[in-house]
């Protein structure tokens, strides 16, 4: 059910003005619903004014966002509870399946990207765990979703503490985006567990930055 959310989405329901609609858990703490389907999102809660495809980077740009720290999936087969760190754990661990034909990598000249790689620069060597980042623009070959993305090699298990501070300084501090700017994904990837999947990136002739 993870590889399938993280590869494929989810449905997310919003209201008549378009705002996502959040649901309570059981100990009262926000969830963000998602469906697998358009009909089965209109099936099992036809109150909602619509509902608008979230690839896996979406779902993770709107939790950060929110603040919301669970998502509950559901299907016409019940309802599963899905954790944010777990679903950006399994993001990384799917890092060469990304890597491959579901999602296009290509070298950008984006302002953004550039940016992203004069920062990167300055901040790689205040993470002694990243060895490697390279910027792309990534397209998904499903769903034609398009974004920037970093694919960051660490020394450490994931999910990566390094790779996500790095990314928080990055976001917050350096390269602040506007509503006019494409978004911006990041994927860690094991230099251990995910050596091919690091390989079939590095062959990929996209912009780099090395730790010295």
């Amino acid at each position: 059910m993870l590889a399938a959310l993280v590869d494929g989405g989810v449905y997310v329901p919003t209201d008549d003005e378009g705002s996502v609609l959040f649901f309570q858990g059981e100990h009262g703490e926000p969830m963000l619903p998602g469906y697998v389907s358009e009909d089965c999102c209109a099936e099992l809660l036809p109150q909602a004014g619509a509902s608008v495809h979230c690839d896996s980077m979406r779902l993770m740009d709107i939790l950060k966002q929110t603040g919301v720290a669970v998502m509950a999936v559901y299907s016409r087969k019940g309802w599963a509870r899905v954790p944010a760190p777990l679903m950006a754990q399994t993001m990384s661990h799917r890092g060469r399946q990304a890597a491959g034909e579901r999602l296009k990598l290509t070298r950008t000249t984006h302002p953004v990207a550039v940016a992203l790689l004069e920062a990167l620069a300055r901040r790689v060597p205040e993470f002694p765990a990243v060895r490697t980042v390279w910027v792309s623009h990534a397209r998904w070959l499903e769903t034609g979703n398009e974004h920037l993305m970093l694919h960051v090699a660490v020394d450490e298990p994931l999910p990566s503490a390094s790779a996500n501070g790095m990314m928080e300084l990055l976001m917050g501090e350096d390269v602040p985006l506007t509503e006019e700017d494409p978004r911006v994904g990041m994927l860690a990837m094991n230099t251990v567990d995910h050596a091919d999947a690091i390989a079939e990136v590095e062959a990929m002739g996209l912009d780099t930055v090395r730790r010295a």
